[in-house]
């Protein structure tokens, strides 16, 4: 008997064990409230729904399980006493103390002839694209060293971009903008987009994007080939252009310090900011599209929260800012004349509202390379830095989001899965017309619009009648009984809402003289004469 209530009360600990360790796991990764089977009759479906019901579970306890997997911490370099600073942390050092496939990713490339470069990675950081500004283009799998195209064009490039995969890049040359594939094959020649001197890809709607020299921002469809939009930006030539990955938002900078905020949907722009005394340099947003870090010919860094278009910091520079990129961490790098500088914590002491970060987590430079470009290299610890020797790649331990999702991204991906990962992008593509400010906006209900048509679809409600609206309206000469009264006069039909109409002025008129004598007689006969008179 004692062995048999022990068991039970074993039983029972172990459930309870059971049911908190489900509890906890539904906190962090649940699907919502589970679905009730109990009203439900058909005995297949009722089956159907527990099975369900049991992946679910399953799945959300192996999500909790494979916790002890994911890399909480970043792996920053951390000083050991108050006066050790890591930004006095060389590259040859930290080489040495990483593994040897780790550091293979810090390289340089000297190439003198046709610089100054500016470089871009795919999106799973797999593949490196290199643009001088002499026309010297290469492309390149950078962790195995295996250099995959390389063209000289013999005309100046301003700026280059992958396209949605590692299998097309887009060029903006002296003239047009141009399509390559990845064997170097000239593809298209985009004549509508004249003089470019920037370019972005939005990779959900698969557009690209160029900011001209005439000051137009335009927008082409790369899995169709159309101009969707041109927008004027009426303030001269750009100097700078930035997308936010949050809502595909385009960020322009100008010669006057503004920066002005562009959708397709709108010939305007959405948002324009004073953001720096001079001309704007450069710009980059984090990928929560929070805030916004700019550089400017001023010799300013500022910081913006976006969401209230609000300065939250400035730093200075000792020369005006070349280039800003933002990492998957929130570390932000800063090209300054030779110099680069890596910031780290500038978001958070922003929203804790702090001072100011006193000094940069790391820095490099100071050789006579005067940056041009700065691109983080996605899930990777990497910086890449263009300047005018040619090309240089960073070890900058804590930059790299470590768990990345392969659904998304996937930097180990082999052919087929680049080619199931194409196409399902294409099926996925959103429109143009759903790049907003709010990108939650999609899926709301407009309840605007949602009244008007239950009101339409009512068929037993009564028509408006405008006397009834108008009773309570304006009182004078130019109310709206008078005015309605005025435009129903012009007419020679006398109908039932105008007799009604004339009957209700009648009716105000002599309640209105019955009012006036209450208050002369009010009054007295003394100040009766200084009442207001019958109209």
């Amino acid at each position: 008997m004692a062995d048999s209530a022990s068991n039970q009360a074993g039983v029972t600990a172990e459930d309870r064990a059971a049911k908190q360790r489900l509890a906890e796991a539904q906190k962090a990764y649940g699907r919502g409230k589970a679905n009730s089977t109990k009203n439900i009759r058909d005995k297949k479906i009722r089956g159907t729904l527990k099975a369900q019901e049991a992946k679910h579970k399953e799945a959300i306890l192996q999500a909790k399980d494979a916790e002890i997997l994911l890399e909480h911490g970043a792996g920053f370099i951390e000083p050991e006493g108050e006066l050790e600073r890591t930004y006095k942390v060389r590259q040859d050092e930290i080489k040495d103390s990483v593994g040897l496939e780790t550091a293979k990713k810090g390289f340089e490339l000297r190439l003198t002839d046709a610089g100054p470069y500016r470089a871009d990675y795919t999106r799973n950081g797999r593949n490196l694209l290199l643009a001088g500004r002499k026309g010297h283009l290469a492309t390149m799998d950078w962790r195995d060293g295996k250099l995959g195209c390389e063209l000289q064009l013999g005309e100046t490039i301003r700026d280059a971009r992958w396209l949605h995969n590692s299998q097309f890049f887009a060029v903006a040359q002296k003239k047009y903008v141009y399509i390559y594939d990845h064997n170097g094959v000239e593809l298209h020649c985009l004549k509508k987009h004249l003089e470019p001197l920037f370019l972005e890809f939005l990779p959900y709607h698969f557009l690209l994007t160029s900011a001209t020299m005439a000051g137009f921002i335009k927008y082409t469809d790369t899995s169709t080939g159309q101009l969707v939009t041109e927008l004027p930006t009426k303030l001269g030539r750009p100097t700078a252009l930035a997308q936010n990955p949050h809502n595909a938002i385009l960020h322009c900078g100008h010669q006057n310090g503004a920066v002005t905020l562009w959708s397709p949907n709108s010939q305007t722009s959405l948002v324009k900011a004073l953001v720096h005394r001079g001309p704007v340099r450069s710009m980059a947003i984090d990928r929560l599209g929070r805030y916004m870090v700019s550089t400017g010919q001023d010799q300013r860094m500022n910081i913006w929260d976006i969401r209230m278009f609000r300065e939250v910091h400035s730093y200075s520079c000792f020369q005006p800012g070349a280039s800003v990129s933002i990492s998957d961490r929130n570390l932000t790098a800063v090209g300054w004349g030779t110099q680069v500088s890596v910031w780290r914590g500038l978001f958070d002491a922003a929203q804790a509202d702090q001072g100011k970060v006193q000094s940069p987590y790391m820095a490099w430079g100071g050789d006579g390379q005067r940056i041009e470009n700065l691109r983080w290299c996605p899930y990777e610890d990497v910086l890449g830095v263009g300047h005018d020797q040619g090309f240089a790649s960073l070890l900058v331990p804590g930059a790299g989001e470590p768990n990345f999702d392969s659904l998304e991204a996937n930097p180990y991906e082999n052919v087929r899965q680049r080619q199931e990962a194409e196409v399902h992008a294409l099926l996925h593509k959103l429109k143009p017309d759903m790049i907003s400010l709010d990108p939650n906006v999609i899926g709301k209900l407009d309840t605007i619009n949602n009244q008007k048509v239950q009101e339409s679809r009512d068929l037993d409600k009564k028509p408006e009648d405008p006397i009834e609206k108008l009773k309570n309206r304006g009182r004078g000469r130019n109310s709206a009984l008078r005015n309605y009264i005025r435009k129903k006069g012009r007419t020679n039909v006398i109908d039932e809402k105008r007799l009604k109409a004339e009957a209700l002025h009648k009716e105000r008129m002599a309640r209105n003289k019955d009012k006036l004598r209450q208050e002369r007689q009010d009054l007295g006969p003394a100040l009766a004469r200084f009442a207001k008179k019958d109209s």
